[in-house]
C-alpha cells in the first residue's frame, strides 16, 4: 500500500480554499511582513482578506503586531499575495509550518518571494533606520523545513544555495532605494531561533562569523522557496543595534517604534520594487 504524503495532501486542501477566496486573483509575486511592517499591507488596492486561521493547516501569528493574514491585490501593477504577519519557530511552530505558506505560494504560481523582516545591526558601520538588502544567510535557528521524507515530493531534497537570494532582484533593490533616496546597506544576514534577544558576547562572535544583521525569521522562508525554485529578495530594516554594541540593550518597543517610523521609506522601496519585477 502507498504511503501517503502528508505535507502534499495538506497543501492541495489549503490551495483549494485560498484558490476559492481569492476570487479569480492570480497574484505574481509573494510578500513576507515582518515584524513593525504589517501596515504596508494597507497600500494594496481592491484587497481581499483571508485570515490564517480560515485557510487549513495554516498555523495563526500570535507574534505582537502580526495581522495574521493574506492580503491579495494590487501594488504598483502587480497582482500580489502578501502575509501581513509570519509564522516563527519560537511562537512553538514546527519548520514545515513556518515554510507552509511559502510552499502554497509556489502552488498559486507565484514564482518570485520577498521576505522582510526587523533585525538587530551588528555591523557597526550601520545605522537603526537603515535597510538591508540579504545577500546570503547562516542559518542558527537549528532548524531546516526540507527535514523528513515528505517535502522530498514537492521536489528533490538536496539542492544549491548558491545566490539564495536573487542578484537581479537585489540590484532592482539597490537602483529603487538610489532613486527614492532610501538608505539602504547590503550584508550577510544571520538567523537565530529567539524569543530572547542575543547576549552581546553572541553578537561578537556573529561578527566574527561574517554576520552584518540577526533577527528570528526568514531562512526557513527562504530555504523553502528556493526548493521549489523560486526568486527570492530578502530585506532587513535595522530596528536596533545588536545588544552591546555602544550599550544596545534591545526591547520590542524599540523594534516597533522604528519600524512605525520607517514606513514611508519602507512603502515607497516595496512599492518601486514589485513595480520593477
Amino acid at each position: 500500500m502507498e504511503e501517503t504524503n502528508v505535507l502534499l495532501s495538506k497543501l492541495s486542501e489549503a490551495e483549494e480554499v485560498l484558490v476559492n477566496r481569492l476570487e479569480g486573483r492570480k497574484p505574481q509575486i509573494g510578500i513576507i511582513l515582518g515584524s513593525g511592517l504589517n501596515p504596508m499591507a494597507e497600500k494594496v488596492e481592491d484587497p481581499v482578506f483571508i485570515p490564517y486561521g480560515e485557510v487549513p493547516h495554516m498555523k495563526c501569528s500570535t507574534t505582537t503586531s502580526h495581522v495574521g493574514r493574506f492580503v491579495c491585490g494590487m501594488l504598483a501593477g502587480k497582482c500580489v499575495l502578501v502575509m501581513q504577519g509570519r509564522l516563527h519557530g519560537y511562537e512553538g511552530n514546527t519548520s514545515q509550518e513556518v515554510a507552509f505558506p511559502v510552499w502554497l505560494m509556489h502552488r498559486l504560481g507565484i514564482d518570485t518571494v520577498i521576505t522582510t523582516n526587523a533585525a538587530g545591526a551588528i555591523n557597526e558601520s550601520y545605522k537603526v533606520g537603515d535597510f538591508c538588502i540579504m545577500s546570503d544567510h547562516i542559518n542558527f535557528t537549528g532548524h531546516n523545513p526540507v527535514v523528513g521524507a515528505d517535502p522530498d515530493g514537492i521536489s528533490f531534497r538536496f539542492f544549491s544555495m548558491k545566490d539564495a537570494y536573487d542578484p537581479e532582484l537585489r540590484k532592482i533593490a539597490h537602483e529603487v532605494a538610489e532613486r527614492e533616496n532610501v538608505s539602504v546597506q547590503e550584508g550577510v544576514f544571520l538567523a537565530v531561533l529567539g524569543p530572547s534577544f542575543e547576549t552581546p558576547a553572541e553578537i561578537r562572535a556573529f561578527r566574527a562569523l561574517g554576520a552584518d544583521t540577526v533577527a528570528m525569521s526568514v531562512v526557513e522562508e527562504v530555504i523553502a522557496a528556493r526548493h521549489v525554485g523560486m526568486r527570492v529578495l530578502g530585506i532587513s530594516l535595522c530596528s536596533n543595534m545588536g545588544c552591546g554594541i555602544e550599550g544596545a540593550s534591545p526591547t520590542d518597543e524599540e523594534v516597533f517604534e522604528v519600524a512605525m517610523r520607517m514606513q514611508p521609506d519602507f512603502c515607497k522601496l516595496m512599492s518601486g520594487i514589485v513595480g520593477a519585477i
